[in-house]
């Protein structure tokens, strides 16, 4: 036996000398494994001792590794690993090595098969492999172990890495289709030293043969054979490196969120579309007739319908404050003995007090009585007020858009595109930012922390395009076309005498902010204001000694022009 390892050793010192410094360096398979020595390689050692006597045989755990290069440029690699009894060793085969300061080198591992004690496990970037007592066995394929450089291939595998229980003594052997392999190399120990292997030849029959004895947890056994050119198919990978080629990979784990990601968008935009479509609906279709006209006993009165006011009804409708809202309210106030209107010569007209305001106002009906009346003031006239110049309408208009929110018609201001949702995406967004920093100088993985960022942006976007008014602002959509069919078929003899006058009032500002304000005058023109025993109209002054309304019928519709008119100027001034 001692004469066949010196005769394999002789051919082995043999190749090296003649293959001279350069090839005992061996060829660069493109960007090596870091901290590869280049200086010659050194005659490996016998493993059978200086005096011929054999070793004797290892207590501990033993590895047998056969290495063997098929046709298709794969590498079959079988382990045979004898364990002691009672103990258990991992081994933690890397599958991406650092080739260099910008790169690494990748491999893909795949028909795993077990025999004996031993199971095998694919996380990652790892082929985890468990050995419990007794011997078992392992193959597997790998693809990128052969590349092409300076005109020939070179074959490279760790063949033993990461195991962490010590090894008594690793043994392997590695065959290509060629016998014509040269040089040979290897390397032991831990990651990044320059420690040659116990042994490593190649004999006789053209197969590369490796010893490495007292293998400590962590070390690898870096083995690297160079082959003749287009021996086999050359098929390694080289992926770049660095914080952000990491941090931003794309793992199993970062896929099955993007996935979801996407569900969540394809979710989202039909839900926007649906929101879109139903909002719209709510602006064509009529919900049938609306029963505003509520009998208490003998008395009819009027109700809208949600209790939806004069200046409510356009914001509603159109998501916007105009100045005929603003006019319909004044109308409005006047009517429920806020405001005091009365015709005077000029033709003019007098806005005076005539109660306080109280609990019973919205915030914008308060803000249209203080900008018409401040205080100190107790009646004013409309050319007065166009004369004095414009009104600060800012606070109306601010008051109106917040009142219908807290109605609970709309779920956002319907005069910008920032709600609840919009903060909630920009949170989501900045938070997907904070994660995305924070996994890329950590852990990596930091496209989870870009899709929770897209996230946020997808809740904002579909913020912006979601339609503010609600469910609830949607029915009182259809329910103002019911009131507005009211206005327009109403009659006054289908309302009793004294009952008249109130229903007239109360109907007419939404008359007004629904642009029926003279059909609505018509319909009451032969009304006599003076048969609930008090002459004129109980909010109107100037017109007492009238036995209908025909000539307020006229005259009404030129204060509401004067008003708008004052409206309009000041909405101009101010922008």
């Amino acid at each position: 036996m001692s004469s066949k390892w010196g005769a394999a050793a002789a051919v082995a010192a043999w190749v090296v000398l003649s293959a001279g410094p350069a090839a005992a360096q061996g060829p660069s398979a493109g960007p090596v494994l870091p901290n590869a020595p280049s200086e010659q390689v050194k005659k490996p050692q016998q493993l059978n001792g200086e005096n011929g006597q054999n070793v004797q045989p290892p207590e501990g755990a033993t590895a047998d590794v056969a290495l063997k290069v098929l046709r298709d440029g794969s590498l079959e690699v079988t382990e045979k690993v004898t364990v002691p009894g009672g103990r258990q060793l991992i081994s933690r085969v890397p599958l991406r090595v650092s080739a260099g300061d910008d790169q690494d080198r990748v491999f893909e591992a795949g028909n795993v098969k077990t025999e004996g004690a031993a199971t095998s496990r694919l996380t990652g970037d790892q082929l985890v492999l468990t050995f419990t007592g007794g011997t078992s066995t392992v193959t597997y394929t790998v693809d990128g172990a052969i590349a092409d450089q300076s005109g020939r291939q070179q074959a490279r595998w760790q063949v033993a890495s990461g195991f962490d229980a010590p090894l008594d003594k690793l043994t392997a052997s590695f065959l290509a289709p060629s016998p014509r392999l040269s040089p040979v190399d290897c390397f032991a120990g831990p990651i990044g030293s320059n420690q040659r292997c116990t042994l490593a030849e190649l004999d006789h029959t053209g197969v590369v043969r490796l010893e490495q004895n007292d293998v400590q947890p962590g070390d690898r056994v870096d083995l690297l054979v160079g082959l003749p050119a287009n021996t086999v198919p050359a098929n390694a990978k080289f992926a770049e490196v660095g914080l952000f080629a990491t941090a931003f990979a794309f793992t199993p784990l970062t896929g099955v969120v993007f996935a979801l990601l996407l569900v969540f968008l394809v979710a989202g935009g039909l839900f926007v579309q649906r929101r879109r479509k139903e909002d719209a609906g709510a602006l064509t279709t009529a919900t049938g007739p609306v029963e505003v006209l509520l009998r208490d006993g003998d008395r009819l009165f009027f109700a809208s319908p949600d209790g939806v006011l004069p200046g409510q009804v356009g914001t509603v409708v159109d998501e916007t404050v105009d100045v005929v809202d603003i006019s319909a309210t004044v109308v409005d106030l006047a009517v429920r003995n806020y405001l005091w209107l009365a015709e005077v010569p000029g033709p003019d007209w007098q806005i005076a007090r005539r109660n306080p305001p109280d609990e019973h106002l919205h915030d914008f009906e308060r803000a249209v009585y203080e900008t018409l009346l401040p205080a100190g003031t107790d009646a004013v006239l409309v050319s007065r007020l166009r004369a004095h110049g414009r009104l600060d309408l800012r606070k109306i208009s601010d008051a109106m858009y917040a009142d219908v929110v807290t109605k609970r018609w709309f779920s956002r201001r319907p005069d910008t595109a920032r709600g609840r949702l919009t903060w909630l995406g920009a949170g989501i967004f900045a938070l997907g930012a904070v994660a995305t920093a924070v996994l890329t100088f950590t852990i990596g993985d930091a496209l989870l922390g870009v899709a929770v960022a897209l996230a946020g942006l997808a809740v904002a976007a579909a913020a912006a395009l979601l339609p503010s008014r609600t469910a609830r602002g949607r029915v009182l959509v259809g329910q103002v076309r019911g009131l507005l069919d009211y206005l327009r078929t109403a009659k006054a003899e289908d309302i009793p005498p004294a009952d008249r006058e109130m229903v007239f009032s109360r109907s007419l500002p939404y008359a007004v902010v629904l642009g029926d304000t003279e059909r609505w005058l018509g319909t009451f023109a032969a009304l006599n204001p003076a048969s609930d025993g008090s002459a004129g109209l109980y909010w109107y002054g100037g017109m007492e000694s009238d036995h209908d309304l025909r000539r307020f019928g006229t005259h009404f519709p030129s204060f509401l022009t004067a008003l708008d008119g004052l409206l309009t100027a000041s909405v101009r001034a101010s922008r």
